[in-house]
């Protein structure tokens, strides 16, 4: 479902944005401010060497999953195998992209998330209303790693300099949005099990 753009009205905002399960989470973020006529162009966090091999794992990916729906009907045994086998090599992938490029300590953050936005708080608050902004999240312990264009909807100061900046997804593929709204399963099924 793509994300809406905020309408003028405040009220309606709220509404909209309460469409999602949002959580309180500790991830990796890493953010770019864009200009708005660089809000639809490429992915800022792009630019390695390894794109075109990204690319090409992804291909790869889609081409087992839809060969899997047909064997499904035939061997259900052996379908499940190659489930598992194709989603350890999807955890051993996320793993090897993330040591080669580790976050440091202060990318690591506690932040509220939905598949709708992300909530953040800076120690300089250097954010304005309207700004357009690239977000690549890390998010544990999948090391799923997200990309979205968010617009900032308010930018709250918090009195010691810094500020909680609120944004909405304008921009995120679907595939990106199904790993958050995953993520936010998995972490209420985790809460539910600790109590």
């Amino acid at each position: 479902m793509p994300a809406s753009t905020p309408p003028d009205n405040p009220v309606e905002v709220s509404s909209d944005r309460r469409d999602f399960f949002r959580i309180r989470d500790h991830v990796g973020l890493e953010i770019r401010k864009l200009a708005p006529d660089n809000a639809s162009k490429e992915n800022p966090f792009n630019g390695s060497h390894l794109e075109s091999l990204r690319s090409e794992f992804k291909r790869l990916d889609q081409d087992v999953r839809a060969q899997l729906a047909t064997l499904a009907e035939r061997d259900r045994l052996l379908t499940s195998l190659i489930k598992s086998l194709n989603g350890k090599l999807d955890t051993l992938a996320r793993i090897m992209a993330f040591e080669q490029n580790p976050l440091q300590p202060e990318d690591w953050q506690d932040v509220t998330l939905s598949e709708g936005g992300l909530s953040f708080h800076t120690l300089t608050n250097s954010f304005e209303t309207g700004q357009i902004l690239a977000l690549r999240m890390t998010l544990p312990p999948e090391l799923f790693q997200p990309v979205a264009i968010a617009q900032v909807l308010s930018v709250e100061p918090d009195g010691s300099g810094g500020a909680t900046v609120h944004t909405e997804f304008s921009d995120i593929h679907d595939s990106d949005r199904q790993q958050i709204a995953r993520h936010v399963m998995r972490w209420q099924i985790r809460q539910r099990q600790k109590q």
